[in-house]
């Protein structure tokens, strides 16, 4: 059989790593060199440097995952659309151990870094009627301080929750949004503020 036209593998190579980066889950220059089966990794790179020429990728330095779709329709002002790590599961509920398992990545329009967010999905109805739902994927952004009233993502002891933060005087408090469960009241120097809670995101329906 004769070897497939340049042009036919470049078309292949794009559609991987479109339906890769679409997916939360960025190639890197090796694995597509493997996925095609190239001698070398130069060639996979070559090949993908022709698609950032070609406008049809873009590219983000210092990162071995650093190809990215290009935003062509942002409009003046909007911010980029960063991929942010989903880490894990956090508890709405129970508080349960925190676990930072990579599971992927979700894509994200915000002005700060990739490294200033993470997503984390939510287990336990604790937070319902805030609109959080089981299996919910919460965007946190990650601060060491959050203001009365905000949604946060803590860590009490080594347990993780995503609670309603309540300042009364100089006690912290973590107040669900579900009357079946209590308030969580963690003791002096407990608590560890993750981030806040700045989107929500659901699957109505999975593939």
């Amino acid at each position: 059989m004769g070897r497939t036209p340049p042009g036919q593998t470049r078309e292949r190579i794009f559609r991987l790593v479109r339906d890769r980066l679409l997916a939360g889950l960025p190639p890197t220059v090796r694995e597509v060199q493997e996925a095609f089966g190239f001698r070398s990794v130069q060639t996979a790179r070559e090949h993908l440097e022709g698609l950032v020429a070609e406008g049809r990728l873009s590219k983000e330095g210092g990162k071995a995952r650093g190809y990215r779709l290009p935003i062509r329709a942002r409009r003046a002002g909007e911010p980029p659309t960063r991929l942010v790590p989903l880490l894990g599961r956090v508890q709405a509920g129970a508080l349960s151990f925190a676990v930072e398992d990579l599971e992927g990545h979700v894509a994200v329009q915000s002005r700060r870094s990739a490294d200033d967010l993470f997503g984390l999905r939510v287990r336990g109805e604790s937070m319902t009627g805030a609109g959080i739902l089981p299996g919910d994927v919460v965007i946190v952004r990650r601060q060491p301080r959050a203001d009365s009233g905000d949604v946060v993502v803590a860590l009490v002891g080594d347990e993780a929750t995503v609670k309603r933060l309540r300042l009364r005087g100089r006690r912290v408090e973590l107040h669900p949004e579900n009357p079946a469960f209590d308030p969580i009241v963690p003791e002096p120097g407990e608590l560890t503020l993750l981030g806040k809670v700045i989107e929500i995101r659901r699957q109505l329906e999975r593939a």
